[in-house]
């Protein structure tokens, strides 16, 4: 079983009830990724993840610096938005960043009093509250800046009833393939740079009222070459959660150093995302092309009955099953996980996606990490950035 949850000295509900929900969020609205080229990217999404069009923002819509598709599995939206002309600041983000996420947008009650209440805390304003209004009703949005260049949008959608949001129109596509099974996002994680992590820790804690629940240091999170620190940030409900990674010194390059290094800077690592079956998603996933890291070695497989040892009487799943695929299983003392990983979905070695299903366990997989880290490095091995 995990140590993971040894740091905690008290229970989770004890933990949660620390944070000032002031705002509260309700949930992740969407994602926005900025990206070289959307209407590509949102094809990619469809027929390798199995999203569903929603909607459309661009040139027939109104719009002339910028094409936004929008699309839906379950709960879980994503917006694919690239430049029109040469001097858009998203062309710029993207020249800089690669693709990758800009906005991690939260779904409030109350989209002004978020921001007033944030940036009275120190946050940095990156969009005051503006209303914005079609024949459906209308959506109240305001965003302030986090770690880099990355950005917190609170949206309030109570008086709308349109696909998405006002200035896009319903997406109607001939192109319909089957969703895999996700259902929303659990979590998403950032790689802030040397020894930023503990002020971006107390940001979360002073800006946003979230708490630090978990933490892991280098002598948790290490293979024979890297090490990094990780601390998790949660709102009071529980329904975001932010893990925080940063650099540890290592005898080579660690992931997080890669990242750095080809983001350029701070921002959003991996998104997770949420399944009840992951056998049936991560081989559907397979089949259309999706490319995870490589499956854990034998003596990881011959080592679950022992690590489940607490859970193996409602252990569901077939271990060679999970073993073809190369899914991960940890556990802690509410329950157990199973989770995999895919290699980078772009050409910069920065953004990946995580793939959980939860069967009652809240942490993160941290008996995982040695194996998922190892995994990791013979990747960079190849890309000769280890």
């Amino acid at each position: 079983m995990s140590k993971e949850f040894k740091s905690v000295e008290y229970g989770l509900e004890k933990i949660f009830e620390g944070a000032q929900d002031f705002l509260p969020l309700l949930g992740t609205d969407y994602v926005e990724f900025y990206v070289g080229n959307a209407k590509q990217a949102a094809h990619f999404y469809k027929t390798a993840f199995g999203f569903q069009s929603l909607a459309y923002s661009g040139l027939e819509t109104g719009v002339r610096d910028r094409a936004s598709y929008v699309l839906k599995q379950d709960k879980i939206r994503l917006v694919l938005t690239t430049a029109l002309n040469s001097d858009s600041p998203i062309g710029e983000h993207v020249k800089k960043h690669g693709d990758g996420v800009k906005i991690a947008a939260l779904w409030v009650e109350d989209a002004r009093s978020a921001f007033e209440e944030t940036v009275k805390r120190g946050a940095k304003p990156f969009m005051q509250p503006t209303v914005e209004k079609d024949e459906f009703g209308e959506v109240v949005r305001a965003g302030i800046y986090t770690y880099g260049e990355t950005v917190h949008m609170f949206v309030e959608r109570k008086n709308y009833t349109g696909a998405f949001l006002p200035g896009y129109k319903a997406w109607e596509s001939d192109y319909k393939p089957a969703p895999v099974g996700l259902k929303y996002i659990d979590h998403m994680v950032g790689n802030v740079g040397w020894n930023q992590m503990n002020t971006w820790v107390k940001w979360y804690e002073d800006v946003m009222g979230f708490v630090n629940f978990l933490s892991f240091d280098d002598k948790q999170i290490n293979t024979e070459y890297s090490a990094l620190m990780s601390k998790v940030m949660s709102n009071g409900n529980g329904r975001i959660k932010f893990p925080i990674n940063e650099p540890a010194e290592g005898k080579k390059r660690s992931q997080i150093e890669e990242y750095l290094d080809f983001y350029e800077g701070s921002g959003i690592q991996h998104i997770a995302v949420a399944t009840d079956d992951i056998l049936t998603t991560v081989a559907d996933m397979k089949s259309r092309g999706v490319e995870f890291l490589s499956t854990p070695p034998q003596a990881y497989y011959d080592g679950i009955p022992e690590r489940l040892k607490d859970h193996m009487d409602k252990f569901k799943e077939d271990i060679n099953e999970l073993q073809k695929l190369g899914i991960m299983i940890d556990a802690d003392e509410e329950g157990y996980l199973l989770q995999i990983f895919t290699k980078p979905v772009e050409d910069r070695p920065t953004l990946f996606f995580e793939v959980i299903q939860r069967m009652g366990a809240r942490g993160f997989g941290a008996g995982n990490f040695k194996a998922l880290f190892e995994s990791i490095e013979r990747e960079q091995e190849k890309r000769g950035t280890l």
